[in-house]
């Protein structure tokens, strides 16, 4: 699968960033709370540039606590938010179950663990929802708007979403790119993830289905109703119709065309000085 190999090497490119610089800030952490380390910590090493108890010491220790206590808040804040909407969502959710078309639905597509979800709403919704163990949602609207292929090819698509447990990924990116966001590569990661993951779910549903078809039948039909979800605040989901509807169907017209996600240089450029600047700092240690 095309895709799935572009998409983890982006995710790969974002993670990277994020492991070497949060890496640094626990040893820092660490180093203040429970005692020096042998190992380096270029945090450490830039307030060691000045002597102690000058003015310039004091403004550099200032600014890295400053900057590691707003990562570290940042961090915390979204994983906050994150649980608080996860729970809204799922009460939500709750009250809205139909119980008689969900049974109906994992007897008919087989699905032993039971993880469709269906949910009496006035709009065609299909996500695919929670980090540990994500379950498919649709709308009983949605149902009754597609035939069994193009709803079979809904659900394949979400079970890769599922299977991958790309909603648990793309809340990690989104994180990365807030709380890193003076790295541009981190942001682009996250919004080109988002349209990969879509790409390569479409890949697999066509790859089960035999036919790119369902997919590009239900794709129109969703566009047709100009699909809105009034479920507002919702936490990070993967939804089947969403603002990636574009690439995807140029990917269905034209297999063989790439779909664009190059990065601008202004991004790449401020991105490589900051790792080459931390590696120089690595290096001069």
């Amino acid at each position: 699968m095309v895709w799935k190999h572009k998409s983890t090497a982006v995710l790969g490119l974002s993670l990277f960033f994020a492991i070497i610089l949060f890496v640094q800030m626990a040893l820092y952490l660490f180093n203040i709370l429970i005692g020096p380390f042998e190992l380096f910590n270029i945090f450490n090493f830039c307030i060691s540039l000045f002597e102690r108890g000058t003015f310039a010491n004091y403004a550099i220790l200032f600014i890295v606590n400053a900057y590691i206590f707003y990562t570290v808040f940042i961090i915390c804040k979204k994983i906050v938010q994150q649980i608080l909407l996860v729970s809204s969502f799922q009460n939500k959710i709750h009250l809205l179950i139909n119980k008689e078309k969900s049974k109906q639905l994992n007897q008919i597509f087989n699905r032993k663990n039971k993880d469709i979800v269906v949910i009496n709403h006035k709009d065609p919704l299909a996500f695919t929802f929670g980090f540990s163990k994500p379950v498919i949602v649709l709308s009983t609207t949605l149902i009754e708007l597609l035939d069994a292929k193009e709803l079979e090819a809904v659900i394949y698509h979400e079970t890769s979403h599922q299977k991958y447990y790309d909603g648990i990924k793309v809340f990690i990116l989104q994180i990365i790119s807030e709380s890193l966001w003076y790295i541009p590569l981190t942001r682009w990661s996250y919004q080109n993830y988002r349209i990969m993951i879509e790409l390569v779910a479409d890949e697999y549903a066509i790859h089960r289905m035999g036919s790119e078809l369902g997919l590009g039948s239900a794709l129109l039909k969703l566009i047709k109703k100009q699909l809105k979800t009034n479920l507002n605040l919702t936490p990070a989901i993967v939804h089947f119709a969403d603002s990636t509807v574009d690439y995807r169907l140029q990917q269905l017209i034209n297999p063989q065309q790439s779909i664009p996600v190059k990065a601008q240089t202004r991004s790449i450029v401020i991105s490589l000085n900051v790792f080459i600047l931390i590696l120089f700092l690595l290096v001069i240690a």
